[in-house]
Formats: C-alpha cells, structure tokens, sequence
C-alpha cells in the first residue's frame, strides 16, 4: 500500500458527561478521559470519549458545554472487556461553548486498508462498511470504522484496498447486543459516518 498524507480534524461541541478520569501516561504526560455528549439535529445522540492531557479543572465539569478540536485515535483493547477496537477524540484545543447545539465534523484522508463490505437493509437502502487508515506524522496509522450510506455507498462499494479516500463526516457511537457465556451484554461501537466524499488534497495528487 502506497503511504497516503494522513489528513485528521475534527470539531465537537457537546456536554461533559463526567470528571475526567486518568487513563494512561505516555512520554511523561498524562492523559484523562472524559465522556462527551454530543446531541444530533434528529433528537438522538452521541456518546463519546474524549482523551485530554493536563485537563483544567473548571472547564471539564459535569454539565459544562464545551467545543473541542483534535484528532480521532483509534487502538486495540486488549482487556477481553468491551469492544476490540476502541476509538476516541484526541484533543488539541478547547473553549467554552456559547450555545447548546450539538456540533460534529470530522475531515479525514487516508487509505482503504479492507475491502468495502456492501450490504442493503430490509427496506432496500444501500450501506457500505469500510476501514480507512490514516497516518500520522511519526510513521503511526489510525484505524478508523466507516460507514456510509445511500449514493455515498454505492460509491464506496467500488473502492479497492489502498484507493486513497478524503471525506466529510461525523463520530457517531451506537449501541448493539452481545451474547457472552449466556448473558446479553449491551456494548457500544464507534464508527465514522461518511457524509460525503471530498477530491484529494494537492499534496495527495
């Protein structure tokens, strides 16, 4: 697979959901996270985890609305608890938010890294499951669930492994059932969805 320029921002306003909780310490940082609610314009939501290094305590109050910048992460839980691949926002930049409107926009470019799976629900709608790779600039990639639907999929659906891919979207969170040893298990999967399909950057062409 040919190296494509990782291209990763993103932009959420939401709601802190609770006090940041410490989850690891890398080069001698450590970093929090935080569940971000997120509200769609249809009524539904998004539930996310954000990951804040040095979080400052006034702001990552339960309740504050927030707008946050960064970067979606993605990397393996190897717990045996919860989802295999675990994704998350990165933040770089943070500010208090003047109106209590969800927002969700993601800009990636990147590689396919699987072959498009295409399916269609029972009423006939076209879907299209991809896993894109992003680079990052020190030789890393993030994996990165997508989903797109429609027109969006049909396109996706000719896609080959390692065709370079630009897209608009958002990160959304859903929740499914799991059967473990007997037991129905509710769980939550992350994924992007792929609201539209952008031209490559320059630096790409």
């Amino acid at each position: 697979m040919s190296q494509v320029k990782g291209e990763n921002q993103g932009m959420l306003r939401g709601e802190v959901l609770a006090v940041p909780k410490l989850s690891h310490h890398n080069h001698g940082v450590d970093y929090y996270l935080v569940p971000f609610r997120v509200p769609r314009l249809s009524g539904a939501e998004d539930v996310v985890n954000l990951v804040v290094s040095q979080p400052q305590a006034e702001l990552w109050q339960p309740g504050n609305w927030l707008e946050v910048g960064g970067e979606v992460r993605s990397y393996n839980n190897r717990s045996g608890q919860g989802s295999r691949l675990v994704i998350t926002m990165l933040v770089r930049e943070v500010l208090q938010a003047h109106c209590r409107e969800g927002e969700n926009h993601l800009l990636l470019a990147g590689a396919l890294c699987k072959p498009p799976v295409a399916r269609r629900t029972p009423l006939g709608r076209e879907i299209c499951d991809l896993l894109l790779a992003v680079n990052r600039p020190y030789g890393r990639a993030d994996y990165l669930p997508c989903i797109a639907w429609g027109s969006v999929a049909n396109r996706c659906a000719q896609m080959e492994v390692g065709d370079r891919l630009r897209l608009e979207g958002r990160l959304q969170s859903r929740q499914y059932h799991k059967m473990v040893e007997g037991e129905r298990q509710t769980r939550t999967a992350y994924e992007i969805s792929i609201m539209n399909l952008l031209p490559q950057s320059e630096e790409e062409e």
